[in-house]
């Protein structure tokens, strides 16, 4: 709402004709108060809201996080058959990986047959 000069001193002109100059002060008083007034009720209306968005953002940012930790966790099948194994002798051990064999090596330059 956008009000020029001319318009904003017409206003005043017609409030100091209606209530008179001596009521003014407390008119102004009384607006300056409403005023603050809302503004705090659509402050406290804005935190409330907030608090509310906010928590059901946290709650998924908590089970994403719980989703991929437990994924890390059991991203490998053979953790399981790793830890649970009796036949080896340090479970928490990570187990060796394999030679590759000289026809899966690409840089194995032995005898080759034909």
């Amino acid at each position: 709402m956008e009000l020029s000069i001319g318009e904003l001193l017409m206003v005043a002109l017609v409030i100091v004709v209606l209530f008179g100059p001596d009521k003014l002060p407390s008119i102004a008083r009384d607006l300056g108060q409403g005023v603050r007034k809302m503004r705090g009720a659509m402050e406290d209306i804005k935190t409330e809201i907030l608090k509310e968005t906010d928590n059901p953002v946290s709650e998924i940012k908590r089970e994403i996080q719980q989703v991929k930790k437990a994924a890390e966790e059991n991203l490998n099948p053979l953790n399981d058959f790793y830890n649970n194994d009796p036949l080896a002798e340090n479970s928490s051990a990570t187990p060796e990986k394999p030679a590759a064999k000289p026809v899966d090596d690409e840089n194995f330059s032995g005898p080759v047959s034909r």
